[in-house]
């Protein structure tokens, strides 16, 4: 069995993905063209490389079916419970950074901090019946986070597309999402609240533990981690 690399099949993340391995003596390019979603990896012998979406990644760590993945440490500890049970980051990569943070409307002055966001979740209940909406992607991580600052009077709104729409739209009073800048969140009349942010993100190469490491694939990896100096894998 071949060692399979999973890496992101499109955009700016793809060429990041490629430029960090072609620093290092090892080119990943696509092949055929971009609807097919077929790639070759030259001076690393026994690795294939695997275009998937970033999302599809984790899952398909997870399940084993690609031994390594290049995704956003966002994804992996959001899609996957216990994730450090079913992968191991082999090693940050130094780019595709942005913060998971909570952000309310501009308008709402008074609101800064996760217990101005605390009240002012129980005084909307209290008027309206129902619990204030959040709009994300990340519902494992917003959850959890709000459930370590006591915070309960809050429906999270399930979001695949522009999240920091979703205020405009009424559709959500407020939202959890990723960003880099913030400029989306600004240009949204939205600001973010004064706390650390729910995660730092930025992507990382991912190992599977649950992916047979012997044979070629274990042979492969070994010689792959000499080049870009990894650790062993995760067996």
């Amino acid at each position: 069995m071949t060692l399979k690399l999973g890496v992101p099949s499109k955009g700016r993340l793809m060429e990041q993905c490629f430029d960090w391995f072609g620093a290092r003596g090892v080119t990943l390019r696509r092949t055929g063209s971009e609807r097919e979603y077929a790639g070759a990896v030259e001076g690393a012998e026994g690795v294939e490389l695997v275009l998937l979406s970033a999302g599809e990644i984790p899952r398909e760590l997870a399940q084993g079916r690609i031994h390594l993945g290049i995704t956003g440490t966002d994804l992996v500890r959001d899609r996957l419970a216990d994730w450090d049970r079913q992968v191991r980051e082999l090693v940050p990569l130094g780019f595709g950074h942005a913060d998971l943070v909570i952000a309310v409307p501009a308008a709402w002055e008074d609101v800064s901090t996760l217990d101005d966001l605390d009240a002012v979740a129980a005084a909307f209940r209290r008027v309206h019946g129902q619990r204030l909406r959040i709009a994300t992607k990340y519902h494992r991580l917003v959850r959890d986070h709000l459930a370590a600052n006591g915070i309960a009077d809050y429906q999270l709104v399930d979001s695949q597309g522009a999240t920091e729409g979703t205020v405009k739209n009424l559709t959500a009073e407020a939202i959890a999402d990723i960003t880099s800048s913030g400029e989306t969140l600004r240009a949204n009349h939205l600001k973010v609240l004064d706390e650390a942010p729910i995660l730092h993100s930025q992507a990382a190469l991912f190992a599977a533990r649950a992916a047979d490491w012997g044979g070629e694939a274990g042979r492969a990896y070994r010689a792959l981690a000499a080049r870009l100096d990894l650790p062993a894998p995760p067996v």
